[in-house]
């Protein structure tokens, strides 16, 4: 009774919010101030005028825009119904009106980006049409932040030049006005530099971990990589400008730096640096030496990087620079003597105030990860917070302008549900509506110091995001989302908010452009019984009606709605799909009710031993192929079967992956220990009830040695009666090679 009842009052919240939104466009980022007034404005047919350069280009966006999403077809004249003009009362930049009447449509603003982005609103406003009338609306807007953006790392996984125009151009869609673009790191340089051409052509290129490292039809090691020509960079940077989004360029220092180590080994700190980009994830040793030689040649860099991004800031990193290899350097600490600084952290406070003065000097505002507050830096750089919102709130403080990307909260690699085919990334899961309730705004600070935040940044981090597929899943629909936090910064109404990002979902559908799909999907948990399975339903996203048959067939917008566990009779295939009103979204999810289907349970569905480093990683078959993807934490590689049928079982079958340990922990590899292999290969150890319970079967790994990827391998089970939980780990002598489990099977 209760469940029905919290049903019906979601369901009336729902009905409640819709009707508030009646006659009032579903727009996302949602206006500042929307009113509604009388009558229809026909766009079919109509021409656009456009008074200047800026409004042309503004008047372009919207043409286009209609276009491609399905729209009437417009053309820009010397006069129309549709015009843009500029209106010098709008003083804030970006600001804009757009005016509906039956007559025609008005876009007014002082400034190009205000003509832009009342482009962009008025195209969401046609896309929505069902004939080309749109009712009358008068909306005036403008940005909350001046820094709405999303970073890309190109450094861990390069993306070609047309996947990075085809971000900014969405990012333009949602009015995000900054890339931050991270251009280097331990596995990648990505940038030409005409004064250092070892950068490229031996730090853009690595060769990848495991048997991905080696091309399977020669037998030669793989070269991995890439990076972006003088000529693809302006090309970019002027694609960015034409769309109002500027581009912040990341070269990261003094850490994060091995790419440029193994290019010039005497920038290192440490008498034998490595001789190629690394193809380890985590935290790595390897940092510049702050002498006058490596500043030199920074700011020849500097010099270049400059040339080709015209925008105020250049982003020098600054994060997670362990100081052992400047603890060890009697040379660096004499330096540090010399220059009568107290520690290495002082030390990197002083470099990068080297930096801080180069680009002042230059015109440019140097930005970094929040670890720069450790040591003195220039009174005018800017903060970005990362680890949390403390270092912007100190920065803020201390009279920095400071940038807010919070991790976990905004940190795009985290996975959006525990669904079994979401990317692989970072094991928390961050769902919509945590990146929805995200507050910009810290309530510590005054508001005199709040004029510092400048805005918020979506950080989406690339070591496990291997293909451009991953990257849009991850990026969207949650930018999308920051993007709404950072135009408006409104009242939190999730139910209101989810309507406008599903109508924004289907634009994207009509245009191809992809985003994860994966939390809008039924997921179901299955209970045996004599006759039939209960199958419990639940959608990750919250959004819309869950709807099913046990036909076989797929539902539709009047199939019956899902409000309580279901009784699916042996033979049946239950197929679940939500539904926005009559519209579906995803796609439909397919359950054959079978008793095997209660014996079989792959990882995504299992829970982790821990937590200290919960990753989803891929094993390393080809490295074009399809890979599976593994739910693990990588200091205790263990897995917990809850509740599992063990009456009349006698064969566990388990698919297991091998994959390379290249996970830079530090010291921290001395706590990951593994129990001694009875055999030279190892075994997978299954214990009941708890991972310090009897041992119910060992399963040989010997078969699967030879293999990448996922093998299957299989063992006998001693009897048991009744549920119980399964503990799984592995035997072995070291961490390499690294073994995970996918899928485990019960046989009787």
């Amino acid at each position: 009774m209760k469940m029905r009842l919290a049903i019906a009052a979601a369901v009336m919240s729902f009905s409640m919010a819709q009707a508030a939104m009646a006659g009032t466009p579903a727009l996302l980022p949602s206006p500042q101030k929307v009113t509604p007034a009388p009558g229809v404005f026909d766009v079919s047919g109509t021409q656009i005028m456009a008074e200047d350069a800026g409004a042309r280009a503004a008047a372009r966006r919207l043409r286009d825009l209609v276009a491609r999403s399905g729209g009437p077809a417009l053309a820009l004249s010397t006069k129309g119904a549709i015009r843009f003009r500029r209106d010098p009362s709008l003083k804030q930049m970006g600001a804009y009106r757009l005016t509906v009447t039956p007559k025609g449509a008005v876009v007014s603003a002082r400034d190009d980006a205000g003509l832009f982005y009342g482009a962009e609103t008025l195209w969401q406003i046609i896309a929505a049409s069902q004939d080309g009338r749109i009712d009358a609306v008068v909306i005036d807007d403008a940005p909350a932040f001046g820094w709405r953006g999303v970073m890309l790392d190109s450094a861990r996984h390069f993306q070609p030049v047309s996947y990075v125009k085809s971000l900014i151009d969405r990012m333009a869609m949602a009015k995000l006005n900054t890339l931050h673009w991270h251009l280097s790191d331990d596995q990648g340089w990505r940038i030409a530099i005409d004064r250092y051409p070892r950068l490229t052509s031996i730090g853009a290129w690595r060769r990848p971990a495991g048997a991905a490292g080696t091309d399977p039809k020669t037998g030669k090691p793989v070269r991995y990589g890439g990076f972006y020509t003088k000529d693809e960079i302006r090309d970019v940077v002027a694609y960015a400008k034409s769309r109002h989004v500027t581009i912040v360029p990341e070269i990261d220092m003094p850490g994060h730096a091995t790419a440029i180590i193994a290019a010039y080994p005497d920038l290192a700190s440490t008498p034998n640096p490595p001789r190629e980009p690394s193809n380890e994830w985590g935290i790595l040793p390897n940092l510049l030496n702050p002498d006058e030689a490596t500043l030199t040649f920074v700011e020849h860099v500097l010099d270049e990087v400059i040339e080709l991004f015209p925008g105020t800031y250049i982003h020098v990193g600054g994060d997670e620079a362990v100081k052992d290899q400047w603890k060890a350097n009697p040379a660096i600490q004499a330096r540090i003597r010399r220059l009568g600084l107290r520690d290495e952290n002082a030390l990197q406070g002083w470099f990068m105030a080297q930096l801080g003065a180069y680009l002042k000097a230059h015109g440019r505002r140097l930005i970094g990860w929040d670890e720069i507050l450790e040591g003195k830096v220039p009174a005018d750089a800017t903060v970005m917070s990362w680890r949390g919102i403390d270092g912007a709130v100190t920065a803020a403080k201390a009279g920095h302008d400071t940038v807010l990307s919070p991790a976990p909260i905004l940190y795009l690699d985290n996975r959006q549900s525990d669904a079994a085919d979401e990317p692989p990334g970072r094991g928390q899961t961050i769902d919509w509506q945590h990146v929805y309730a995200f507050d910009p705004s810290p309530a510590e600070l005054t508001p005199e110091q709040r004029r510092h935040i400048l805005g918020v940044q979506g950080n989406l981090w690339t070591e496990h995001v291997r293909t451009t597929d991953y990257a849009t899943k991850m990026l969207w629909p949650r930018a999308a989302i920051i993007a709404e936090i950072g135009w408006r910064n409104p009242k939190r109404n999730w139910p209101d908010f989810s309507q406008r990002l599903v109508t924004a979902m289907h634009r994207w559908d009509r245009m191809g452009l992809g985003y994860d799909v994966a939390p809008l999907e039924p997921m179901a948990r299955f209970t045996p019984g004599k006759d039939a399975l209960t199958a419990t339903l639940r959608q990750p996203a919250g959004i819309g009606t869950i709807r099913y048959t046990m036909i076989g067939a797929a539902p539709g917008a009047a199939s019956p709605a899902y409000s309580q566990p279901i009784s699916v009779p042996y033979g049946a295939e239950l197929v679940a799909q939500a539904f926005d009103g009559d519209t579906p979204l995803g796609t439909p999810r397919r359950w054959l009710a079978t008793p095997d289907r209660v014996r079989t349970i792959d990882t995504s569905s299992m829970e982790l031993c821990g937590s200290a480093i919960p990753l989803r990683v891929e094993d390393d078959g080809e490295t074009d192929g399809v890979r599976a993807v593994h739910p693990v934490d990588v200091m205790h590689p263990c897995w917990i079967w809850r509740g599992a049928p063990m009456d009349g079982m006698r064969t566990i079958r388990a698919d297991v992956g091998r994959l390379p340990f290249n996970f830079a922990i530090g010291k921290d590899i001395e706590k990951l220990v593994f129990d001694p292999p009875a055999t030279k290969a190892g075994e997978m150890v299954v214990r009941r009830d708890s991972c310090d319970g009897p041992v119910v079967a060992n399963v040989p790994l010997a078969s699967a040695v030879a293999n990448s990827g996922v093998s299957r391998v299989n063992d006998d089970l001693k009897p048991q009666t009744g549920t119980h939980d399964l503990c799984i780990t592995f035997t072995q002598k070291g961490p390499d090679p690294y073994w995970v489990v996918d899928r485990l099977t019960l046989t009787p």
